[in-house]
Formats: structure tokens, sequence, C-alpha cells
């Protein structure tokens, strides 16, 4: 409800003229999708006109990975999409400028987290769901939704990288009127989220990674936490709308939260 509360203030003060875009940050399996979910719930029954997007029906497809892996031997964060510059940066920005439109219909982008054994694809578009113009609000969501370059001597070698390549999604994070980030305490949390969401998809028939995998496939991803969450909370792409909110293993709010180092 608090958060229900602030969002429902800065949609008062948003002028008609265009949508508002929600912007949700946190790590994978913090509840992101889970929140946009309960924020479209919250508004369309008080008649909001709502889109959702996840960055991770951006990725670029499985041929367009194969081929930027191919590209850069030896890249842990290039082998398999994820991370900066695994996204199709053009599509969403056309996506988010199409969701501005006044009439008619915008195809959301799907993406197959099953296909090529759990390396995943881009779902072919007959099958992307669609929204009708105009609409109210527009969400989008992701783990690295906001991150922004630290530079290659903060960064470090490993990420350096992935970071001159968050430049690139200054196109997305422009268009934010608001920021709600989740945060956690531990990067042990995040790597158990992640086995655990496999093992959901897995349980589902989805074709999610074994539970060897999915830990290979997150750790390539922690050295990030130790670097951008803090960093996007001191330079928040819309400083007079941003919302940090710490929660636990559990994903329960917690009581205390943790200033940004």
């Amino acid at each position: 409800m608090p958060l229900t509360g602030w969002l429902a203030a800065r949609l008062r003060a948003h002028p008609a003229a265009r949508p508002f875009v929600l912007g949700i940050n946190g790590p994978q399996g913090a509840g992101k999708s889970t929140l946009a979910a309960s924020f479209e719930h919250w508004g369309v029954a008080r008649g909001l006109r709502w889109a959702t997007l996840s960055i991770d029906d951006l990725y670029l497809t499985h041929d367009e990975q194969s081929a930027l892996a191919a590209a850069h031997p030896g890249d842990p964060l290039l082998a398999v999409r994820g991370g900066p510059g695994t996204h199709d940066i053009a599509l969403g920005s056309a996506v988010l400028a199409a969701l501005g439109g006044a009439a008619g219909h915008v195809a959301l982008p799907r993406y197959d987290k099953g296909a090529f054994d759990g390396r995943g694809d881009r779902r072919p578009k007959e099958q992307w769901p669609e929204v009708a113009l105009p609409v109210d609000v527009v969400v989008l969501e992701g783990w690295m939704l906001g991150f922004s370059g630290v530079g290659a001597a903060a960064a470090g070698p490993s990420l350096a990288r992935a970071d001159a390549a968050l430049a690139a999604y200054a196109a997305w994070t422009g268009r934010l009127d608001a920021m709600i980030q989740l945060r956690v305490g531990a990067v042990d949390t995040i790597r158990a989220w992640r086995i655990e969401a496999e093992a959901r998809r897995r349980a589902a028939g989805e074709g999610g990674m074994t539970p060897e995998a999915a830990a290979a496939y997150i750790e390539r991803f922690l050295p990030f936490y130790e670097v951008y969450p803090d960093h996007l909370a001191r330079h928040p792409p819309v400083p007079a709308a941003h919302r940090v909110v710490w929660i636990g293993p559990d994903r329960r709010v917690c009581v205390t939260p943790r200033a940004p180092r």
C-alpha cells in the first residue's frame, strides 16, 4: 500500500498527454514481475490503461546472441544472455515510443527462456501479446534497468566492457518518469533466488536450467551487485522520483534499510 500511494501521487501530477513510465529495478528473483503485476491489477481496477514490459523480453535473438558470443570469445558476460550488450536496444526503444501513441495496437515482444536448452530465443512475433492504445501507464522492469557506467577503473577489468555498454541503455532510462529499486543485503540471496526460479521453470515443463547450470549462470552477474546498485541509488535516472525498498531473503520489506555505500 505505501508503494501504490507513492505511485498514485505521481500519477496525479503527471500530464495526461503521454503515458507515465515507471521503471522497476531489482536483482533476479527479487519479485519485480510480481510487483509489476500487482501494480497493473491495482491500476486496471481504477480504470487505468496499462502495459508492462520486461527487459528480459528484449534480449537479442538466439542467432544474434550466438554471433555476439563468437565475436567476443572468452568473455563470459557476452557468452550468454543477461548482461549489458545482450539486449536489442532499438527494439525496446521502438516499443516504448509506440506505446506513446494515441490509437491502434502495439505488440509487446516476448522471449522464451527455455528455448535451446535454456539458452533462450525471442518468440515469433505472432506470439507477442498486443495492447490497445492509448495507455496511461507503462511499466518497464529489469535487473539492470537504470544502471549507468562508473568508468573502467571503478568497474574493474572483468566489468569494463559491460560498463561501457551501459551507455546505450540511456535510450530506455531516459523515458522513465519514476523508478522503484528493490535491494537485498547479500549476494548469496540472489544466487539462491535464481536457482529457485529455474527449479520452478523445470517443474512447469518450461525447460529451466539445472541447479548447477543456474548457479554457474548467475555467478557471472554477481559482481554487478557489488558495484551498480549503490551507484544507482546515488545517481538515479529520475532523482525526484526514486524509491529504494530493501527486502530480505523472504522478499519481505526490511524494517531497517541500509544506506548506500
